[in-house]
C-alpha cells in the first residue's frame, strides 16, 4: 500500500516524519523486541534526525532495542564532510541514548569500494540470519529523492539497478568519479516500511514525472519508481513545495 501525504511546509513534514518514525519504534519494539532501520543521507533527513534527538521524542521513543544502518555511504573517512555516518552521529547519534553496538555503518575502503560492499553485505547476512539467497527485511528504510530521480546511490542507467543477488554494491553518481557504497532495489524491497523524505521545489518536476499517469511502455523508469515493496507500506511525505499542489493529503 502506497500512501501520500503533503504537508505545508518542511516543518511539518519533519514533526509528521517524527511522529511516524516513533509511531512504528514503538510498535515494533513492543512486539518483537527490536526495530531495524535503514538511515538516509541528504538534508530533509538532516532536519529529521534533528528532531528525534530532542524532546518529546529522545525520551520517548526506546533507543535501546533500536537498530541502525544505513542506505548508502561515500566512501571517504568518517570525518569527511561529506561522510552520511558523520552527518548523522553528530546531529542525531551522539546526542540519544542507544548502545554503540546497536549502531551498523558501513565501513568504507576508499582503496577498494568493493571489499567495503561486500563487508557490509557479510554485515546484514550476520545481524539478520540470512541464508544464501535471501535479503534482509527492514522494519523501516528512509529514502530521499535526487532531483534526477535516484535514490540512496542508485542513479539512473547505473548497474546497480539491474543486480539480484548482490545485498550491497558499489556506485558512482552522474558526473562523479567518487565510489560510494549502496543498498540494492532488492533489499529497499523487502523492507516491511518505506518512508520517502521530498521536500523544496527543486523536486516538483521529478516528484510529476514518478506520479505521472503517463502509460508510455517506452518510457525509461526512474530508480526512485523502481522501488516497489513486495508487500511492504509506503508513505510519501512531501511539502507543498514539492508536491506543485495545495491539499493537506492524497493516497
Amino acid at each position: 500500500m502506497t500512501q501520500v501525504l503533503v504537508c505545508a511546509d518542511p516543518a511539518a513534514l519533519n514533526r509528521k516524519a517524527a511522529d511516524h518514525f516513533m509511531e512504528l519504534a514503538v510498535r515494533y519494539t513492543r512486539q518483537f523486541h527490536q526495530f531495524s532501520v535503514a538511515l538516509a543521507g541528504g538534508t530533509t533527513p538532516k532536519s529529521l534526525y534533528s528532531i528525534l534527538a530532542n524532546d518529546p521524542y529522545r525520551n520517548r521513543i526506546p533507543w535501546q532495542e533500536i537498530h541502525f544502518f544505513w542506505g548508502d555511504e561515500r566512501c571517504v573517512p568518517r570525518e569527511h564532510p561529506e561522510s552520511n555516518f558523520r552527518m548523522t552521529d553528530e546531529i542525531f547519534l551522539s546526542r540519544i541514548p542507544i548502545p554503540t553496538e546497536n549502531i551498523h555503518p558501513i565501513t568504507v575502503e576508499q582503496d577498494d569500494p568493493v571489499l567495503s560492499a561486500a563487508a557490509y553485505e557479510r554485515t546484514l547476512q550476520g545481524f539478520f540470519k540470512l541464508r544464501q539467497g535471501e535479503a534482509p527485511s527492514f522494519d523501516l528504510i528512509l529514502l530521499g529523492l535526487g532531483e534526477d530521480g535516484h535514490t540512496a546511490s542508485l542513479f539512473p542507467d547505473s548497474p546497480a539497478l539491474t543486480e539480484t543477488e548482490r545485498l550491497a554494491v558499489v556506485a558512482r553518481g552522474a558526473g562523479s568519479n567518487r565510489a560510494r557504497v549502496t543498498l540494492t532495489l532488492l533489499v529497499v524491497n523487502a523492507a516491511k516500511n518505506i518512508l520517502w523524505l521530498v521536500s523544496g521545489a527543486k523536486k516538483r518536476s521529478i516528484v510529476q514525472k514518478i506520479f505521472s499517469k503517463s502509460k508510455d511502455i517506452n518510457r525509461r523508469y526512474l530508480p526512485a519508481e523502481m522501488v516497489q515493496p513486495k508487500s511492504g507500506e509506503v508513505l510519501w511525505l512531501m511539502d507543498q513545495a514539492a508536491a506543485g499542489e495545495s491539499d493537506d493529503s492524497r493516497g
